[in-house]
C-alpha cells in the first residue's frame, strides 16, 4: 500500500448490513441525542387530552424510555439508510437481528394501536 492512503475498515457483518451501511454509521456517528422531556399530568389536568390518548391506547406512545443505547440506536439508523434512491426496504440490521418497522411491525410494537383494511388509510381527527 503507497504511503498516505488507508484501506476502508474490515465490513462488521455482525453490526452492518453492508459497506455502504457501515460508511454511513461513521458518517452520523457524532450525532448526539436529546432525551425527550416527560410531562407527567394530574388526573384532573387536560382530562379530554388524556381521555383521548387512553381511546386511542398511546401511552407506550407518550411515555418515553428510561434510557437507551445510543450506538445501538447510531446502528438502527445507518443499517436503515436506503442504499438505493427509490427503495423503500423497511427492515434495519442490529447486533446480527433483522428489526423490521414497516407499518405493521410499529403498530404491533406499540401494541396494535391501528389495524387498516386493506386499501384503507390512515385519518386522524
Amino acid at each position: 500500500m503507497a504511503e498516505g492512503t488507508s484501506a476502508a475498515p474490515e465490513l462488521d457483518s455482525h453490526r452492518f448490513r453492508s459497506a455502504e451501511h457501515q460508511q454511513r454509521y461513521e458518517a452520523i456517528k457524532g450525532w448526539s441525542f436529546h432525551r425527550e422531556r416527560r410531562v407527567q399530568l394530574r388526573d384532573d389536568e387536560y382530562t379530554d387530552f388524556q381521555e383521548e390518548i387512553a381511546h386511542r391506547r398511546w401511552t407506550s406512545l407518550v411515555t418515553p424510555m428510561a434510557k437507551f443505547d445510543p450506538d445501538i440506536v447510531l446502528e438502527f439508523y445507518a443499517n436503515a439508510w436506503p442504499i438505493k434512491e427509490g427503495v423503500q426496504d423497511m427492515p434495519s440490521w442490529v447486533r446480527g437481528q433483522w428489526i423490521p418497522f414497516d407499518a405493521d411491525a410499529l403498530s404491533q410494537f406499540l401494541g396494535d394501536l391501528l389495524v387498516l383494511e386493506e386499501g384503507q388509510e390512515c385519518e386522524f381527527s
